[in-house]
């Protein structure tokens, strides 16, 4: 395997005492981008997250004829009319770009073609093109990057099956146009269990601040009627997935950590931390301040279903390695098919460091071990990254290779993390 910059992850050889804030919420600045360019008039997103993700949809969405400003921390959106002609898509490594645009482009009229990252190649995405063209839209064979949408300026729309159990994504990217389409969208998941199923949550609680009536009453169903979706401006909370090495810190270092401007009530997965982290043997309290953990003398194994909040993982997985007793992590077989396919990349690099870690079908078990040092290869994914930045604070020696994937949602995440550490 390539090693790619390895970075000497700094040891954290005292109890940490900081409190920090975070970037916003790429899951919030993305589907807020969606919406305010499909709005019926000018908007601005506050504290919007600045990474490679977001700038990536904000270059999307202005390649279809939106305006959107991002010089400054607020970003100014004009949905001016989509246009014609040709755009080309760069996806980047973001789902959301991949997933979410291109029913927005079938609202162009023109060729907009689609292609990112090698490994977003491998990605899914075949049941959100599957979805457009059962609903009236051009889109090129094929279930992968690189495609085509042909958009003539509107799309029927109506009912339409999927199968959302490899991803939340694909009910998300629906929802998200489902209201600016001729009879609106009736999706309908036939298959497993949806993944992170907060993240639909989060969508649906986005359309309706922005006047789309969603019916959400059956299981495993959503209705989103046709009708304007009204500008609306958005305040963009921290990124809470994002804290999770850092309230990991307070954990394997016995300190303390806050993460200041918590909010009381989120759609955000990452508001799962905080009974997690109890679990584990954490004091865990939610103040005016924001959120502060406490680390205990020692860790406890747990056993978690993480269905619901796969994307924590890479996170919990690291502070299982380090607990006194066994965990079993499940329910996250489709973590498979997110940047890497994280069930293998978290039990290879664990192993290499050590760790006595078996992999299932859809989860980890990890039992106690002493890890020792050496590279902890990220496979270009950010949450690979922060486990092994988590790793490297209860271990010497470890080397994170390519740190700099974190920017795809926390720009110097390297330094922040060695000036708390």
């Amino acid at each position: 395997m390539t090693t790619v910059d390895p970075w000497p992850a700094p040891r954290a050889n005292e109890p940490a005492d900081v409190a920090l804030n975070l970037p916003g919420s790429k899951s919030l600045t993305n589907r807020a981008l969606i919406l305010a360019a499909l709005a019926d008039g000018p908007s601005v997103v506050r504290r919007a997250l600045r990474s490679r993700d977001t700038q990536l949809m904000a270059d999307a969405l202005n390649a279809l004829g939106a305006e959107i400003d991002t010089s400054g921390d607020d970003w100014s959106v004009v949905p001016a009319p989509f246009g014609t002609g040709s755009a080309e898509v760069d996806c980047g490594l973001a789902g959301t770009v991949m997933r979410f645009v291109p029913p927005v482009a079938a609202l162009a009229t023109g060729v907009v073609r689609f292609d990112g990252d090698a490994h977003m190649r491998n990605r899914p995405i075949g049941e959100v093109l599957s979805a457009l063209r059962s609903l009236g839209v051009t889109v090129s064979e094929g279930d992968r990057l690189p495609f085509h949408v042909t958009g003539s300026g509107a799309v029927p729309g109506g009912a339409v099956v999927v199968d959302a159990s490899a991803s939340s994504q694909f009910i998300s990217a629906l929802l998200l146009a489902g209201a600016r389409y001729e009879q609106g969208v009736d999706i309908r998941h036939d298959g497993k269990p949806v993944p992170s199923l907060p993240h639909v949550d989060m969508t649906i609680a986005m359309l309706r601040q922005h006047g789309v009536e969603v019916d959400d009453s059956d299981v495993n169903r959503w209705v989103v009627a046709p009708g304007p979706i009204t500008a609306v401006d958005h305040l963009i909370e921290p990124d809470l997935s994002n804290a999770a090495p850092f309230l990991a810190l307070a954990a394997v270092s016995g300190g303390c950590v806050t993460v200041r401007d918590w909010p009381a009530h989120t759609t955000q997965p990452g508001h799962e931390l905080r009974g997690i982290l109890s679990r584990m043997g954490c004091m865990v309290d939610h103040g005016a301040m924001g959120l502060t953990v406490t680390g205990p003398e020692s860790l406890r194994g747990v056993d978690l279903d993480l269905h619901a909040v796969g994307e924590l993982t890479p996170a919990i997985a690291a502070l299982c390695a380090l607990a006194d007793g066994p965990s079993h992590l499940r329910g996250i077989a489709h973590i498979r098919g997110h940047e890497t396919d994280r069930l293998t990349a978290l039990a290879t690099e664990r192993v290499q460091l050590g760790a006595d870690v078996t992999e299932h079908p859809d989860g980890l078990t990890i039992r106690p071990a002493d890890l020792h040092g050496g590279v902890f290869h990220t496979y270009d994914d950010h949450r690979m990254a922060h486990a092994g930045v988590i790793l490297a604070a209860a271990v010497d020696g470890v080397l994170v290779e390519n740190i700099a994937t974190t920017s795809k949602t926390f720009p110097d995440f390297a330094n922040i993390w060695a000036g708390l550490v």
